[in-house]
């Protein structure tokens, strides 16, 4: 079985989980430029002013990636709800994203989880 990783930028779940990471690591780097700006000398502003806009350019390109995945594989609105809404607290796109592996929500990412559980059982037995 030829593997490409766990970013397979090729398919819509794979650009999603993709940007899902992503966002969730530019929100990191927001909190650790916020807390810098806030904390040891009051007015450092040098790592908002980079993760900002950084932020802000991955948060729409996960949106936009998150609606494109909810046409192409077929998610509810309360899925495609809860994906725009992870979005908003820190790490959330993540956790989203792993709920959606689990509950056969990004294609051919859960099918592959669900192999790959299965087989490691057989392994396993």
């Amino acid at each position: 079985m030829v593997r490409m990783g766990f970013f397979d930028l090729r398919s819509v779940a794979g650009r999603f989980r993709f940007f899902a990471v992503l966002e969730a690591l530019s929100w990191l780097g927001l909190l650790v430029g916020m807390g810098f700006k806030y904390l040891p000398d009051p007015g450092n502003e040098v790592g908002v002013k980079i993760f900002g806009p950084v932020h802000g350019t991955i948060f729409i390109l996960f949106v936009l990636t998150a609606l494109l995945a909810a046409r192409e594989l077929n998610w509810t609105w309360k899925t495609t709800v809860l994906a725009l809404l992870s979005s908003i607290p820190p790490f959330f796109t993540v956790i989203f994203e792993v709920w959606a592996v689990r509950t056969g929500k990004l294609g051919e990412l859960s099918a592959t989880a669900a192999t790959e559980s299965a087989e490691a059982v057989r392994v396993a037995s």
